[in-house]
């Protein structure tokens, strides 16, 4: 069985905007009298040897060799995307390397439980016990600054593993994983080789490790532990996982007060924490009857976005328990929702999923999936048992296995998180199971758990990323996912690429997804400043281009581009100067042309059927053999006349 009904809606587009102006009339649509060089350098260039006046003549010197010259501005973006388009490719041919060389090492290792593996653990290189002899585990590694990588001590000859403190580094399945993963080492290097403008360089394991090039210093907090744990980072997850309709269906009856309680709301958190743009969660709350823990929530399903997660968080933790549980009406109305939604063709139109969360089931369930859960594809429903009492596992076993999903028992809040993660093993099997090596691409991040390891620092990035397969025979049907493979691109290398000189005084360049927001906007402030630090803001990658555009009319633009619409609009804006103390006012003339490849003939499903999909992004790196794709780059030419 096919990934996800609609293959192509996970290649998604990057909207990208050029945004050029002129202080004079424009004299066509799409092209704007530019001029090739401003007369600004060669003032600066003459003027500092000579006083003013000599300045004045200097420039009246040169100025007959200054022209103006007519850009056409729809080249121009044209122009860019493709440029962008070539980068991005490279950074997939690099990833693609690493699936590869990972896929064929673990076709040739050959599982030992007895095997002993000294590797450069990141945490405990170059560390030396009471005698002066280096730790278990922590060999000499030699570290040099960079400038590559922001002068940070690394080894570009090497990767470096990092395990979080609740996985032990010398587990039989780590070791044979390590072990496994060396084979990296060597295509890491190539890929840097070959192309020098590549930063990290990763393979993130199922079983928990972190190989990481170029090898690095792990720094733990200040509590001595290792929280990063790669699995739960959103590049792993969208790479192991296609989109998913979630609804979480929690017991609050009297049973489930005190610790229970405790541990569900956790748990619920936990699996918000998985999600991304592109999946739909709604929260249902049971006890004597059902309710949703957001009223306004009442009977659809939302975007998990940053906004919503939050919000649900929120609510989740002001869950009371008390009366008496009736789970067969909340099983009915959590049925109904994905039903729904599958038939008006919305949501995420992939994998759907009913996570219940409960201290035991009572009264008779059968029936009620034996009527509701008939869809095609069946819905996964998996059960979470909380607290220690085990009378009701049997039971919440049944409702796990019959529905395609999976069971696990939650006693403490410590259980959590690594009894969570089991589910996106559970949806990746289709996955494994055909081999579909789907690209995905990350919305705009700072990665705030690598800040503390110094592998980071404050700049907006976006991953790419490919899950790692096991092709062995024996295994093949058991639909194993070894762990994905990516690498970090900063948006600022994106933006390089933007002709500036020929964009005019207050042109600039844009990037942001097809679900609205901006990766990447002169007017996009991502950080706060506290005492004398620099933070992230808490929705910094999730801000709409609505909100960066001081215009009534630039939800019509913003609708246009996300729809892959082309044409021309004409609109006043109002540009901030002097740090947001004044504006300017202008008139932007934009021309929205679709500026590379169009969807194919032979695509799985009309076009025009197909939802706009919260999805990943800068998918002009896909490459143009694999399944087919509505992928487009959408630019926008905006020129001000005055």
């Amino acid at each position: 069985m096919p990934r996800c009904l609609r293959p192509s809606l996970r290649k998604p587009a990057v909207i990208l905007c050029l945004l050029l102006s002129s202080t004079s009339l424009c004299p066509t649509r799409g092209q704007a009298m530019i001029p090739l060089e401003t007369p600004l350098q060669p003032v600066q260039m003459v003027r500092s040897p000579y006083p003013s006046g000599d300045g004045q003549k200097k420039y009246k010197d040169v100025e007959p060799n200054l022209r103006i010259q007519e850009v056409d501005g729809l080249e121009l973006v044209k122009k860019f995307s493709e440029d962008m388009e070539t980068m991005l490719r490279r950074k997939v041919e690099a990833v693609k390397n690493l699936v590869e060389a990972a896929e064929e090492a673990d076709l040739d290792h050959e599982f030992n439980e007895s095997l002993v593996f000294d590797y450069y653990n990141s945490v405990l290189i170059n560390e030396r016990d009471a005698s002066g002899e280096y730790v278990e585990l922590g060999a000499e590694f030699v570290l040099e600054p960079n400038a590559h990588f922001s002068n940070l001590r690394v080894n570009t000859s090497l990767s470096s593993v990092q395990l979080p403190t609740n996985v032990y580094n010398k587990d039989p399945d780590i070791l044979n994983g390590v072990y496994m993963s060396e084979a990296l080492n060597p295509v890491f290097v190539e890929n840097f080789q070959r192309d020098p403008t590549l930063t990290w360089q990763y393979f993130g394991s199922s079983t928990g490790f972190f190989r990481i090039y170029p090898g690095i210093k792990w720094t733990p907090d200040e509590n001595g532990v290792i929280t990063f744990d790669c699995r739960n980072r959103g590049w792993y997850i969208q790479a192991a996982t296609s989109p998913k309709d979630v609804v979480i269906v929690v017991d609050t009856s009297g049973s489930m007060k005190g610790l229970r309680m405790a541990i569900a709301k956790h748990t619920i958190s936990t699996i918000l924490d998985t999600l991304g743009e592109n999946d739909f969660v709604n929260i249902i709350a049971y006890n004597d009857y059902i309710h949703y823990i957001e009223p306004c929530f009442k009977g659809i399903l939302v975007q998990a976005d940053r906004d919503n997660r939050e919000h649900f968080k929120q609510l989740v933790s002001e869950l009371v328990a008390k009366g008496v549980g009736v789970m067969d009406q909340a099983l009915k109305e959590a049925f109904q929702i994905l039903k729904r939604f599958q038939e008006a063709r919305q949501g995420s139109l992939c994998n759907q999923a009913i996570m219940l969360l409960t201290d035991g089931a009572v009264e008779d369930y059968e029936p009620v999936f034996e009527k509701y859960n008939q869809l095609d594809p069946k819905v996964r429903v998996f059960t979470y048992l909380i607290g220690r009492e085990v009378t009701f596992a049997d039971r919440m076993k049944w409702i796990a296995c019959n529905n395609k999903g999976y069971y696990t028992q939650i006693s403490t809040l410590a259980d959590a998180q690594e009894n969570v993660m089991e589910y996106l093993h559970v949806l990746s099997r289709p996955m494994v199971i055909n081999h579909d090596h789907d690209i995905i691409w990350t919305e705009a991040y700072m990665d705030s758990k690598l800040l503390a390891s110094q592998a980071q620092s404050l700049v907006l990035l976006t991953t790419v990323a490919m899950p790692v397969f096991s092709r062995k025979n024996e295994t093949r049907s058991h639909g194993i996912l070894l762990g994905v493979a990516g690498s970090d691109v900063a948006l600022r290398e994106l933006m390089k690429l933007a002709p500036r000189y020929k964009l005019g005084v207050h042109g600039y360049a844009f990037l942001n997804t097809n679900n609205g927001y901006i990766l990447s906007h002169p007017d996009l402030r991502p950080l706060y400043r506290e005492g004398k630090k620099l933070k992230p803001k808490p929705n910094y990658n999730s801000v709409d281009l609505s909100e960066v555009e001081w215009e009534d009319r630039a939800e019509i633009l913003r609708t246009a581009m996300i729809n892959g619409e082309t044409g021309s609009l004409s609109m006043d804006v109002k540009i901030p100067l002097d740090k947001g103390v004044r504006g300017l006012g202008l008139n932007w003339q934009s021309d929205i042309p679709l500026a590379a490849r169009q969807p194919s003939e032979d695509a799985h499903s009309p076009a025009e059927s197909r939802p706009k999909l919260q999805s990943d992004i800068l998918s002009a790196a896909e490459e143009a053999e694999e399944a087919p794709t509505t992928t487009a780059i959408l630019a926008a030419i905006s020129l001000a006349c005055g």
